[in-house]
């Protein structure tokens, strides 16, 4: 159940993403690039996780460092999409679209981890 509710938030994130894209008063496909930072943002937390397998600490410096990347990349995938509308590559109805599909995009990630990154044995038998 958690799985199909992560996939329904996902495509409803993207598809605010498409709609600021391909609707007609829009018609421009920058605001795309914000994938990118979807795509990347969970690495730092899997490089942490990986590098600090064996700490018992309940914070180490590596997982700090993490947090840290992993906020300015989506403090990025924020600030994109505004930059672009204020320079007027985009229109502002656009922007909006995009970060709202950018809420719900990062709400999914998140959720992705609490719910299946609890315990520390991965096994595929969660999905």
């Amino acid at each position: 159940m958690a799985l199909v509710a992560l996939s329904f938030s996902g495509a409803i994130g993207l598809t605010f993403l498409m709609l600021g894209c391909a609707l007609e008063d829009y018609g421009v496909y920058w605001p795309l690039f914000v994938l990118i930072f979807h795509a990347i943002s969970p690495i730092p937390h899997f490089i942490a996780k990986r590098v600090t397998y064996d700490s018992d600490a309940t914070s180490s410096a590596c997982r700090e460092l993490a947090y840290f990347f992993t906020t300015g990349i989506v403090v990025s995938a924020f600030g994109f999409p505004v930059i672009l509308a204020r320079v007027a590559v985009i229109k502002w109805g656009a922007c909006g679209l995009v970060l709202a599909g950018n809420a719900v995009i990062f709400l999914t990630i998140q959720g992705f981890f609490l719910i299946f990154g609890r315990g520390d044995d991965f096994s595929w038998e969660q999905w």
